[in-house]
C-alpha cells in the first residue's frame, strides 16, 4: 500500500472507537518521528504499487476503504501508527512538563528577559516593518476589508450580513488588555493570536474573526502585520457602517510567541476572581474584574445584577485601563450602538477553547453542538439581543433605547441576566441578525444599566444623548485612545492618518535649533565635572531620568526632561531635596552655554542630564584606569507643563528600583522579583541587567543616606567604575547573615573574625544566589574581566539612555558609534 495512505487514519471515524487507537489526538514529537514508511517487502503483495501488463488495475479505492483494506489484510487492530499518546506524566520535555518552574515555583523567572529571540523570529535579520509598511497601499487594503465587511460566509455567516461588529469586538479586545500600572497588554504586539488571550472566554469566537482576515493578511504578506491589521480592520469596520474614525497608525510589529512577562492574575480557573481582597479591592497592576475577561463582567459583579455596584467595577477598571468617565462612556455607547450578543443556548454545548481543542479543529475553538452551530445558533458571552434597531449604522439609537424604556431584568435562552423594555415595549423593533421574517426586542447588559443609573455616568449619558454630535467626536477619540495607547510618542507612528499629537502620548516639543557638535559635547563634559557635582550625583540624575522608560507602552525616558516637572521631581526615589540642587546647577551650565552662543546653538536640559551621566561613567572609568567614550547623540528636547498630563506620569513612579537599591515600605514583593521586572519594562537582558546593579553600585548610587547608602557597596573605591561588586560579593572569606534590624537586609562578615565587612540587600544577594546570575557575575568577577566589565556596563548605560530616541537608529539606540 503507497504510504501516503497511511495519513488516511486520522479520517476513518470508525478506527476512533477501536482498540488500537485512543481518542486523543495529541502525539509526541518523538512519536510522530520514528514512524517510518512501510518497506517493499512490508507491502501487501496482492495490491501492487503500480499496474503490470499481467494484472489490471484494480478500482481506485477511497483513502476509508485502503485503510479498512489495510487493517484486514495485514492483522492490524485499528490504527496503523502503533506508537500511542503518551500519558501526562511519561510526556516528554518538547511538551513543557516538570521544567524547573514546576520543581521550584519560587525561582526568579529570569525568561521574561530573553522573550522573542531571534530565534524564533521567521523574518528575516534584515527585515525592518516599518519600512515595508510605508509600501503598503493602505487604501487598497481598506478596500478589501471594506468588500470582506458584507461578504458573509457559510462557515461563519455574518450577523445582518455583516461583520463590522465582530471585527470591532476583535480590535477592542485585541486593544483592551491594556493597563496603565505597568503599560503591558494591548494591540501592539499581535497577542490575541497566542494563549491565554486566544482561549480568554471573552475573547470567544473571535478565532473566527481573524480567520475571516486570513486571506487579506495573505495577500498583503509582511507588508502589514497581525497586530496593524486587527485595529485596521476594527477602523474599517467603524467606517463601513457610517462612522467617522479619528485616525489610524501603523507600527505595531508582531510576535512569534506568548508574552511571559505579563501577570494575568493569581487564579487557576477561567473566570475566577482572587485578585480581590477587602471591600473589593483589586490587586495591582490589574484592571480586568475576572480572569479571561477584559474589562468586566456585564452580567455584573460575578453576575449579580446589580448597575451600582457594576458602575463600580467599571469605572475602577477603565480607570487603570487609562479611560476616564466620559471616555468610558463614550466607549461602552459607541461600542454597543453596533451588531448583538450571542446566547442562543445553553453553554454546556460549547466545546473547548483553541488551546484546548482537538489538532484537527487547527486552531479553532469553542465548537457549538446547538443547531447549526453558528449564525442565529451561536453562543458567545450567553448573553443574546442587540442595543440597537440598527445594528449596522452608526446612530443615537443606543441612547434612545436606554433613555427611552424602563427596563426590567430577564434572562437570555442562555440563562444570562439581562434588561429588556418592560410590558415588551419594543417589541418588534430590532430586526434579527439572520431571519428577515423575525424580530426582537432590544436588550441591555447590566453594565449598559450602570451608564443610566451611576449618577456620574448617567449625566455623561443623558449629555451625549442630546448631543450626538459630541458623542460621535467623543467616541472617535476614545477609539483612537483605546487602540494606539501602547504605543508611545507620535514620532512612531506610521502613515497618513496618524491624528495631531494627543496630551496622552506624551508629547514633547521638536527641535527647532542648532545641535551641540562633537567640539560643544566635549567642553560641556568638562563643565559640568569641574560644576561641584559629583560623580554619584551626575549618573543617578540620569539613571532617574532615562529609567522611567518602558518598553512595554513605550512611556518614559529622558527625552522631556520632565524629572524637574511634576511629578517626578516629587517622587521619593528621586530624593528631591537634592535633585533640586543638582538639577539647579545643570540648569545654570545650561544657561550659561545657550547665553555664549551666537549661531543659534543650544542644548536641552534633556540632553544635559544625560551628558552628566555619561561624563561621570568616563571619569569613574578613567579612575578605575580605563579610557572610555560613552556614545552620546544629541537632539532630546524639553517638555513643559503643559504637555505634560501630571496624573497620568503617577503610574510612572517607580516604587521599586533595584538598580539603585530602593524599595518603598508599601511595596510587598521580594525585592529581586521586582529588579527583573523592571529590567524587562528596560528591556534588558540578564547580563545587561547584572552589569549595570554592579556598575551602580560602585558608583555609589543608591537611595537613600546612612545605613541604606551603604547596601551592596562592595568597594573601599566608590564612585571607580571596578568590577569590585562581583569580586566581593563572590569572595568566599565572607559569611551572610540576615541582620537584626530588618529580614530584607543583610551582614557581610569575615569568616574568621566575625567582623561586619558589608551590608547587602536582598537584590545585591540574588547575584550570587541564583544560580543563572551567578554564572554571569563570575565572568565579571574573574580576574582579568575589569575591562569587559567597563565596556558592558557602558553599552547597558548607552542603551537606557537612548531608549526613548526612536529617531535614532538601532545601532545608535544601543551606542554602536
Amino acid at each position: 500500500m503507497p504510504w501516503k495512505t497511511l495519513a488516511c487514519c486520522v479520517t476513518a471515524a470508525a478506527l476512533f472507537s477501536s482498540a488500537g487507537c485512543g481518542a486523543s489526538t495529541s502525539v509526541s514529537m518523538a512519536e510522530t518521528e520514528a514512524v517510518s514508511p512501510p518497506t517493499t517487502e512490508n507491502k501487501d503483495a496482492s495490491v501492487p504499487e503500480t499496474p503490470t501488463a499481467e494484472a489490471a488495475p484494480a478500482a481506485e479505492k477511497t483513502p476509508v476503504e485502503n485503510m479498512e483494506h489495510m487493517v484486514k489484510t495485514e492483522g492490524i487492530a485499528g490504527c496503523p501508527v502503533m506508537g500511542h499518546v503518551n500519558p501526562p506524566s511519561a510526556r516528554n520535555t518538547a511538551l513543557g512538563v516538570m521544567s524547573n518552574g514546576d520543581w521550584w515555583p519560587n525561582q526568579l523567572n529570569l525568561k521574561i528577559l530573553h522573550q522573542n529571540s531571534a530565534k524564533g523570529n521567521p523574518m528575516n535579520p534584515d527585515f525592518d516593518y516599518a519600512e515595508e509598511f510605508q509600501k503598503l497601499d493602505v487604501a487598497a487594503v481598506k478596500a478589501d476589508l471594506k468588500e470582506l465587511m458584507t461578504t458573509s460566509q457559510d462557515w461563519w455567516p455574518a450577523d445582518y450580513g455583516h461583520y463590522g461588529p465582530l471585527f470591532i469586538r476583535m480590535a477592542w479586545h485585541s486593544a483592551g488588555t491594556y493597563r496603565v500600572a505597568d503599560g503591558r497588554g494591548g494591540a501592539g504586539y499581535g497577542t490575541q493570536r497566542f494563549a491565554p488571550l486566544n482561549s480568554w472566554p471573552d475573547n470567544a469566537n473571535l478565532d473566527k474573526a481573524r480567520r475571516l482576515l486570513w486571506p487579506i493578511k495573505q495577500k498583503y504578506g509582511d507588508k502589514i502585520s497581525w497586530a496593524d491589521l486587527m485595529v485596521l480592520t476594527g477602523n474599517v469596520a467603524l467606517e463601513s457602517m457610517g462612522f467617522e474614525t479619528f485616525g489610524f497608525a501603523g507600527g505595531r510589529e508582531d510576535v512569534w510567541e506568548p508574552q511571559e512577562d505579563i501577570y494575568w492574575g493569581p487564579e487557576s480557573e477561567w473566570l475566577g476572581d482572587k485578585r480581590y481582597t477587602g471591600d473589593r479591592e483589586l490587586e495591582n497592576p490589574l484592571a480586568a474584574v475576572q480572569m479571561g475577561l477584559i474589562y468586566v463582567n456585564p452580567e455584573g459583579p460575578n453576575g449579580k445584577p446589580d448597575p451600582l455596584a457594576a458602575a463600580r467595577d467599571i469605572r475602577e477598571t477603565f480607570g487603570r485601563m487609562a479611560m476616564n468617565d466620559e471616555e468610558t462612556v463614550a466607549l461602552i455607547a459607541g461600542g454597543h450602538t453596533f451588531g448583538k450578543a450571542h446566547g442562543a443556548g445553553d453553554a454546556k454545548n460549547v466545546g473547548p477553547d483553541p488551546e484546548a481543542a482537538t489538532i484537527e479543529e487547527q486552531g479553532l475553538g469553542w465548537k457549538n453542538k446547538f443547531g447549526k452551530g453558528n449564525a442565529d445558533d451561536t453562543i458567545t458571552s450567553g448573553l443574546e439581543g442587540a442595543w440597537s434597531s440598527t445594528p449596522t449604522e452608526w446612530s443615537n439609537g443606543y441612547f434612545d433605547n436606554l433613555f427611552g424604556y424602563e427596563w426590567v431584568l430577564t434572562k437570555s435562552p442562555a440563562g444570562a441576566h439581562q434588561w429588556t423594555p418592560k410590558d415588551d415595549a419594543a417589541q418588534g423593533t430590532v430586526p434579527d441578525a439572520h431571519d428577515p421574517n423575525k424580530s426582537h426586542a432590544p436588550i441591555m447588559f447590566t453594565t449598559d444599566m450602570a451608564l443610566k443609573m451611576d449618577p456620574i455616568y448617567g449625566e455623561i449619558s443623558k449629555r451625549f444623548h442630546q448631543n450626538p454630535e459630541e458623542f460621535q467626536k467623543a467616541f472617535a477619540k476614545a477609539w483612537y485612545k483605546l487602540t494606539h495607547r501602547d504605543m508611545g510618542p507620535v514620532s512612531r507612528l506610521l502613515g497618513s492618518d496618524v491624528a495631531p499629537p494627543q496630551i496622552w502620548q506624551d508629547p514633547v516639543p521638536a527641535v527647532d535649533h542648532k545641535l551641540i557638535d562633537d567640539q560643544d559635547v566635549v567642553a560641556l563634559k568638562a563643565k559640568l565635572l569641574d560644576s561641584g557635582l559629583s560623580i554619584s550625583d551626575l549618573v543617578s540624575t540620569a539613571w532617574a531620568s532615562a529609567s522611567t522608560f518602558r518598553g512595554s507602552d513605550k512611556r518614559g525616558g529622558a527625552n522631556g526632561a520632565r524629572i524637574r516637572l511634576a511629578p517626578q521631581k516629587d517622587w521619593a526615589v528621586n530624593e528631591p531635596e537634592q535633585l533640586a540642587k543638582i538639577l539647579g546647577v545643570l540648569e545654570k551650565v545650561q544657561k550659561d552655554f545657550n547665553d555664549a552662543q551666537t549661531d543659534g546653538k543650544q542644548v536641552s536640559l534633556a540632553d544635559l542630564i544625560v551628558l552628566g551621566g555619561s561624563a561621570g561613567v568616563e571619569a569613574a572609568a578613567k579612575k578605575a584606569g580605563h579610557d572610555v567614550t560613552v556614545p552620546f547623540y544629541p537632539g532630546r528636547t524639553d517638555a513643559t507643563d503643559e504637555m505634560t498630563d501630571a496624573a497620568a506620569f503617577d503610574v510612572l513612579e517607580p516604587k521599586s528600583d533595584g538598580f539603585r537599591n530602593h524599595q518603598a515600605r508599601e511595596i510587598h514583593r521580594p525585592a529581586e522579583e521586582l529588579l527583573v521586572n523592571r529590567a524587562q519594562l528596560l528591556t534588558l537582558t540578564a547580563p545587561e541587567m547584572t552589569a549595570l546593579v554592579g556598575g551602580m553600585r560602585v558608583l555609589n548610587t543608591n537611595v537613600g543616606s546612612g545605613p541604606l547608602a551603604d547596601l551592596g557597596v562592595f568597594t573601599d573605591k566608590p564612585e571607580t567604575l571596578t568590577n569590585d561588586f562581583f569580586v566581593n560579593l563572590l569572595d568566599m572569606d565572607t559569611k551572610w547573615e540576615k541582620s537584626p534590624i530588618c529580614d530584607h537586609f543583610f551582614e557581610g562578615k569575615d569568616r574568621k573574625t566575625g567582623e561586619t565587612k558589608w551590608t547587602a540587600s536582598r537584590v545585591d544577594l540574588i547575584f550570587g544566589s541564583n544560580s543563572q546570575l551567578r554564572a554571569i557575575a563570575e565572568v565579571y568577577a574573574s580576574d582579568a574581566a575589569e575591562e569587559k566589565f567597563v565596556n558592558d556596563f557602558v553599552a547597558a548605560w548607552t542603551k537606557v539612555m537612548n531608549l526613548d530616541r526612536f529617531d535614532l537608529t538601532p545601532a545608535q539606540r544601543h551606542g554602536v558609534q
